[in-house]
């Protein structure tokens, strides 16, 4: 059974523990990786991951090709991804302008506990949403951070656009 199957039908993963760990645990494994690899190489790694992760959260949700309204996709990252999921971040809204997605985000796990200036980007938050918003429209996205509350902004915002 995989993760979000975990999520969508309740089943609990771990008897005794439960289905969730820290964000100390999960910080350490992002800067481990970043010492092992360097921060370009585990950047690419982590998007690669959380993308991995999006994906198959769509497929568990029988979602994928769906093409749904942006509405629809900020209720679903606020279920699969929020308090009442995963946890991995809140979503407040996402919004499409022409071929650009926007998607509005705080209390990211990929910024967690990191002090105000920081130059930490999400990586494995902006895969998953990547790959949720892949698997949803059918189309390949090329991510990037515009925004972050660690410099300034009220969101963390992530823009995709569509390749080729």
């Amino acid at each position: 059974m995989s993760m979000s199957a975990s999520i969508a039908t309740g089943t609990i993963i771990r008897s005794e523990l439960g289905d969730f760990s820290s964000i100390v645990c999960f910080k350490a494994v992002v800067v481990g990786v970043e010492e092992a690899l360097g921060e370009k190489a585990a950047a690419i790694s982590l998007i690669a991951a959380g993308r991995a992760r999006g994906k198959e959260l769509v497929n568990d949700l029988n979602l994928a090709g769906s093409n749904l309204a942006p509405e629809a996709i900020t209720a679903l990252m606020q279920k699969a991804l929020g308090k009442d999921g995963t946890r991995l971040c809140l979503v407040d809204k996402v919004s499409q302008d022409g071929a650009v997605i926007h998607v509005f985000c705080r209390e990211t796990v990929c910024s967690a506990g990191e002090p105000q200036g920081s130059n930490r980007h999400l990586t494995f938050t902006l895969g998953a949403i990547q790959g949720v918003l892949e698997k949803i429209t059918g189309k390949r996205l090329r991510g990037k951070q515009t925004e972050s509350v660690l410099r300034g902004g009220s969101h963390d915002v992530l823009e995709f656009v569509t390749l080729g």
